[in-house]
């Protein structure tokens, strides 16, 4: 008979807007283990699993630390309660965590007080992003309102939302009757529970005890601060952006390029400062989801996407919000994992904005491999290529503009655009492996160019601090002979040190903050390096706070409007 051998969840902690999925272990009537589900419309062998999910309430109120969303409050801030600062941000779970917190705390303190001054009664307004529950329509379109989502959480079909037990001090609300489970605001601050149980098919009456596990308290979804646009040619954006905050003059398109961070990567000994919840994949694919989304933008590179999630998620979720999808996974001679985990560049374009023309699909690995043919001694090709072999791709992909912003006199010609999507992953200390792989790209892309005079955008993690010999081959076009990076050469696949150059004429995007005046270029050039003119990070970790990430294009061709900061 089929019987239940395991139920347990990916992540004690469960989260508003993630969807919590059990795993949960079967044994076949053949004696062989499965984790297939087998829903009453399938049943094996006579029988087949009912789900149920419960909301246990208590008669006792439990507040969550708005610091540490995971921990039991055990003070509040008065100064909030004052302020009428939603009530979520004044708990605190000690005086420790109130003190270290303190200095981005009394921010809100005085955006109220700001508030109350200039604009009557709008803290509502200006603090709803701090609200628990997360930020407004994404929101609500992940988790539903209270009503709605006891009826169609998950894929079962709808059922009565008011079934309730009571228990001693505690009241069960049944909240779902699928495998999955998506928390809601509702369900902050109080225990799920999770019910399976083998069923008859033809009676319809359980079969033995129900296997439950609970959850720990359900925690909000932090909310991060907004991001805006900020003007750097000295006009007025404001007349270009539509009501979505999407550019809507006729030559304007946004890009964006954003390493997601692989799940393979994300573990516990890496970010072992974070919470196992924050660096669970169903947690961070949501945030993902949502971030990207709400940029709003026509172009989006990723690094560092996992080849099952592109297909299972990122993909087919995109493709809902118009966008085509072009991937590349990494080659796999150096990674000896699991074939599907593997990660890659995505890129995804708007429909509506722009036609796929062309993919041209850079492999590391093969250029390693013809390099060493004619330019490394036979007895160091097995050296040269452990050295150089490091599965790192690049994706360039040709669009077409569906708009124009051609003139009269050419009112037929089509507006290209060729944009390149890399992750050069290179340990540091490999610096001519490096500067080899940036330069292998550049030439690559000079190729192109050559073939049409096409506008350019180069975007990627680089893995290179401004000022770095890759950073400077490609926002100066040139290294200096002198530059201490190229003293790491053991192969001299960097000699001549004059043929590290390109033509394209490529301009950080960053860069173009040293141009207008406005309040918002003037606050912005306090996050630059001044001698680079790159932000101060672009990756913050306990270990490292820098930049890697870069935005370049062709500046005979392209001109920024603003940068997202």
């Amino acid at each position: 008979m089929l019987s239940v051998l395991r139920v347990h969840l990916p992540s004690d902690i469960p989260i508003v807007g993630c969807e919590l999925t059990p795993y949960v272990l079967l044994r076949r009537p053949d004696k062989t283990v499965t984790t297939d589900d087998v829903p009453e419309s399938v049943p094996l062998d006579g029988h087949f699993l009912r789900y149920k999910w419960c909301r246990i309430q208590s008669d006792k109120k439990v507040a969550v630390c708005s610091v540490h969303p995971s921990e039991q409050a055990t003070l509040q801030c008065l100064g909030c309660v004052k302020a009428k600062i939603p009530v979520a941000k004044s708990y605190h779970c000690s005086p420790k965590c109130f003190s270290d917190a303190w200095q981005h705390h009394r921010v809100l303190h005085d955006r109220a007080a700001s508030a109350v001054n200039e604009n009557g009664n709008e803290e509502e307004e200006i603090f709803g992003r701090y609200n628990s529950s997360g930020s407004g329509v994404i929101n609500a379109s992940l988790t539903g309102s209270a009503s709605s989502t006891s009826l169609t959480n998950g894929s079962t079909p709808l059922y009565p939302a008011a079934v309730t037990q009571r228990s001693g001090g505690e009241t069960w609300f049944e909240v779902g009757r699928s495998k999955t489970y998506t928390p809601t605001a509702d369900d902050i601050g109080h225990v799920l529970k999770f019910e399976c149980v083998i069923v008859d098919a033809e009676t319809k009456q359980p079969v033995g005890h129900p296997n439950t596990i609970l959850t720990s308290r359900v925690i909000p979804a932090p909310s991060p601060s907004p991001r805006r646009l900020i003007p750097v040619s000295g006009a007025d954006m404001l007349g270009n952006l539509q009501s979505d905050g999407r550019v809507s003059s006729s030559g304007s398109f946004t890009v964006l390029s954003y390493n997601i961070l692989s799940d393979s990567y994300a573990s516990s000994e890496l970010y072992s400062y974070c919470p196992s919840w924050a660096l669970s994949w169903p947690y961070r694919r949501q945030n993902l989801l949502r971030e990207i989304v709400g940029y709003r933008a026509d172009i989006v590179c990723l690094q560092e996407v996992q080849n099952d999630h592109f297909e299972e998620f990122f993909a087919p979720e995109l493709d809902k919000h118009g966008y085509q999808a072009l991937y590349k996974r990494k080659t796999n001679e150096v990674y000896s994992g699991n074939i599907h985990t593997i990660d890659g560049c995505a890129t995804f374009f708007r429909r509506d904005r722009f036609s796929h023309v062309k993919k041209y699909e850079v492999e590391f690995n093969k250029a390693a491999q013809s390099l060493t043919e004619v330019a490394v001694q036979t007895t160091q090709k097995k050296a040269a290529l452990n050295r150089l072999v490091k599965d790192n791709v690049a994706l360039i992909v040709v669009l077409e503009a569906k708009f124009s912003n051609q003139g009269a006199d050419n009112p037929g010609k089509r507006q290209l655009l060729c944009v390149a999507n890399t992750h050069v992953n290179v340990p540091q200390e490999l610096k001519d492996v490096k500067i080899w792989q940036v330069h292998t790209l550049l030439k690559g892309l000079e190729k192109i160019a050559a073939s049409a005079d096409i506008p350019m955008l180069v975007c990627g993690d680089f893995n290179s601090v401004p000022g770095s010999a890759p950073h400077s081959l490609l926002a100066m076009g040139k290294v200096d002979p002198m530059h201490a990076d190229l003293l790491v050469d053991p192969l001299a696949i960097l000699r001549p040190h004059s043929k590290l150059t390109h033509q394209l004429p490529l301009v950080s995007a960053y860069s173009s903050f040293l141009r207008g005046v406005g309040l918002g270029l003037e606050q912005q050039r306090r996050r630059m390096d001044p001698t680079t003119n790159e932000p101060l990070f672009t990756n913050c970790t306990r270990d490292f706070i820098g930049t890697l990430d870069y935005i370049l294009y062709t500046g005979r061709f392209i001109l920024p409007e603003s940068i997202d900061c």
